[in-house]
């Protein structure tokens, strides 16, 4: 078992993971391990480009529009979903976040996605093809 501090160090660049550990997240991952390499450095350009990127020019993208060509579901799911249900329950749960733990609009949002994603990944359904981290920040930005 991996210790949290340990894919701390992974994140923050101090350490890396070791060949054995590498083989493991790429069965975890359904990826082959050349491609789980690539994705880490997939990783760390797109956060260079994020970081760089001015709030400026965040407030100009259409976020939604730029995730639809990745996720289809996108672009039918407010035909397909009552999203006043599933959107008053979301907004109970940001507002528990915010007064229970005293966050702020833009900390709720991304905790609760990540909650959400955490809860996926427990059940076993982290590899289909699922939200993942990417939307959820996306979303925010």
């Amino acid at each position: 078992m991996t210790e949290e501090q340990t894919v701390s160090k992974w994140e923050t660049d101090e350490t890396r993971p070791d060949i054995r550990q590498s083989k493991k997240m790429a069965v975890l991952y359904g990826l082959p391990l050349d491609e789980l390499v690539e994705l880490d450095i997939d990783i760390k350009e797109i956060q260079e480009v994020i970081d760089r990127t001015s709030e400026e020019a965040s407030d100009k993208i259409d976020w939604m529009k730029a995730w639809i060509g990745k996720y289809p579901v996108l672009s039918r799911y407010r035909e397909e979903v009552d999203t006043d249900r599933y959107g008053a329950e979301l907004g109970k749960l940001l507002g528990d976040l915010e007064k229970r733990y005293g966050y702020n609009e833009l900390d709720s949002f991304p905790a609760l996605c990540m909650i959400l994603l955490e809860r996926r990944r427990i059940s076993g359904k982290h590899r289909e093809k699922v939200f993942r981290r990417d939307v959820c920040a996306a979303d925010i930005m």
